[in-house]
This record gives C-alpha cells, structure tokens and sequence, in this order.
C-alpha cells in the first residue's frame, strides 16, 4: 500500500520550464539532465514496488530533519517488524569499486551512494529514537538501470543490483507481515515531518526579460503553435490540444517562475506572446481562477 505518493520535485519543473525559455549553461544543463534522470529512475522502481502484494507500507520521497541535519529517503517500506529503506540510482554503464570509492570506467570517481545512505540510516535512526519509536532498519541502495554493471563489489555490499531487484522484491513480497498501530504511528511521523521546499535547490538565477515568451507543445516543448479555432496543433510533432488547456498549463509555468507576480490578462496575453487574442485569454481565466477587482485593475487568483 503506497502511504505517501511520490511527486514531482519543484527544482525539477523549474528546470524543466526554464530548459525550453533559455538558453541553461552546460553546468546547470548537466544538473538538470542527472536531476530529470534520478526522478526518472524513483519512478521506475516505484512501479515495481506499487506491485507488491503483502500488507506493507510504502512512503516515497521523504525530506527529514534532525539535529538541524537534512537528509533524504527515495523510498521507504514498512513490513514485517522493519523499516527497509532505498537510496535509488539510475547509473548507465560500466563502475568498479575500490577502497570504498566508486569509479566509472575507465577511472571517473563518482559520489559514492552508499557513504549517503549510511548517513541517511544513522540520521533516520537518531530521529526514530528521538521520539521515542525506535524501530530496525535496513538500508540498501537500489542500482535500477539494467545498463548499470559494477565491478570488484563487496559480497556484503548494501546493494542490489538490476539482475537481482525482480528476486529481491519477490522475496520481500513473501515476507509474513501485518501492518499495526505503531508502523502507521511512525508513517505518519514521518509524513508530517516531510519538509516540502528542498534546502538544496540549485535552480539558476533568471529575469523575465531573459525568457522566451510564447505557448509551447505540450508532448515535444516546440514554440511551433499554431491556432485553429478552439484547437492548438503543432507544426513540429502534429499534436492537438485544446486553446483553453494550452493557456492554462502556460499561466502555471509563468505562476511557478513567478510566485509573486498578479495574473492578469495583459500578463498573460504578453506570456503567450500575443496569441490567443486578449478576449480569449480573458474568457479562459474567468472560466477558470476568481477574478478580483474590476475593468483595469482585475486579475485572477
């Protein structure tokens, strides 16, 4: 049973919004690439987990705090009398192992995931025991690509590799379990300690000035619109969306670059560089959000 759902983390839509409207340098384009990679891989293994059918509890994506110390857990599952608990990575290729460092061949050293996930069990512990529910937990990192090879590994590596998730999850799948009280305590300790807005956040600085206006295709990001009546097409991919779905979607990147900003109808017709017409952005928002204030001082919320 998934407890808490995983979303989509707001560095990422951030990046992703801002990949399309300028140009990233190419250290903010790797970090948003590895970024969009790790979230692709947390949803890869989600759908293996989701399968399982023992009574379990299963909480994705969690940021925690303890002693003024953040950490975080891609996933965690509650079964039998444990907590099992995933640092998951989508590394592609060829790594080794050496004198605890991880390499990608031929000799690139990498941060290694497991230094982070024994600081994340001895945090996530110290937490636990803080208030008063100390419960065991075992750790392993989950390497989910099926491309991913690591040489000279340990035998008692806290590891499991993609030849061996299908039994290590069959497995898990077996084990006598039944969910009580104090396992759905601690869940919903857990969940209601989750901090939502990441201290880590490496999103560059960017000016509205910097950023290409325009609606873009919501299957291939192509500035390539067209409007044909109540339908947008793209001219690069063909797909077709509804004008007032396009507008829609459109205003929300603006309001997540934004935060701050009053949605109006000028604002918008300017952030969807001029196409639809203002009367149709005006009839899209007021179908849509609360329109506060009136003639030239309304805006929508």
């Amino acid at each position: 049973m998934v407890y808490k759902h995983r979303t989509k983390p707001q560095e990422l839509v951030v990046f992703e919004i801002l990949n399309k409207r300028t140009e990233l340098s190419s250290k903010d384009k790797q970090y948003y690439v590895n970024l969009k990679k790790g979230y692709e891989g947390e949803l890869l293994f989600d759908s293996l987990t989701e399968k399982l059918r023992c009574h379990c509890l299963i909480l994705n994506d969690l940021l925690l705090e303890v002693n003024n110390t953040t950490f975080q857990i891609d996933t965690s599952i509650f079964i039998g009398e444990k907590i099992h608990f995933y640092e998951v990575k989508n590394f592609e290729g060829d790594y080794y192992y050496e004198s605890t460092k991880l390499f990608k061949k031929p000799k690139h050293e990498v941060n290694n995931p497991l230094l982070q996930l024994n600081r994340s069990e001895s945090l996530l512990s110290q937490l636990l025991r803080n208030h008063g529910c100390p419960l065991p937990i075992e750790a392993s990192v989950i390497f989910i690509n099926p491309t991913f090879t690591l040489y000279q590994a340990p035998l008692n590596l806290q590891a499991i590799f993609p030849t061996q998730l299908n039994n290590y999850l069959r497995a898990l799948d077996t084990t006598p379990s039944k969910v009580n009280e104090k396992q759905k305590r601690i869940a919903d300790l857990l969940v209601s300690l989750h901090i939502t807005k990441s201290p880590y956040s490496k999103v560059p600085s960017y000016q509205y000035e910097q950023l290409r206006k325009g609606i873009t295709c919501k299957v291939c990001d192509s500035f390539s619109i067209v409007i044909e009546g109540r339908k947008c097409k793209c001219e690069k991919c063909g797909h077709n969306e509804l004008v007032a779905d396009a507008v829609l979607r459109t205003v929300h990147e603006f309001t997540t670059l934004f935060p701050d900003q009053k949605i109006t109808t000028n604002v918008v017709f300017e952030w969807c560089h001029g196409n639809p017409t203002k009367r149709k952005i005006q009839k899209i928002l007021s179908n849509n959000f609360k329109s506060v204030g009136v003639r030239q001082w309304t805006y929508y919320e």
